[in-house]
């Protein structure tokens, strides 16, 4: 099975990449653009039972070692 792993910041998370991001956007002309936030997007293929058990091994991934949970949410899905 197929897992994608979204990590974002946190709210209240100070972001200096997605502010460097912003400015640079600015820079380039494209001026509308506010409130940039960095994330990390990470594929994994999962040998498990079923999509339950993927889900909760990818879950327990994360808490381990993929986000750090002080800091970063992150967002499982698991697909056939």
């Amino acid at each position: 099975m197929k897992a994608r792993v979204h990590i974002t910041l946190k709210n209240g998370v100070l972001d200096p990449q997605g502010k460097a991001v912003e400015n640079a956007l600015h820079g380039l002309g494209f001026g509308g653009v506010s409130g940039v936030r960095q994330g990390k997007y990470i594929e994994l293929d999962v040998k498990a039972g079923d999509k339950a058990a993927a889900q909760k091994d990818v879950e327990n991934m994360c808490r381990t070692l993929l986000a750090n949970t002080v800091i970063e949410n992150f967002a499982v899905e698991v697909v056939d």
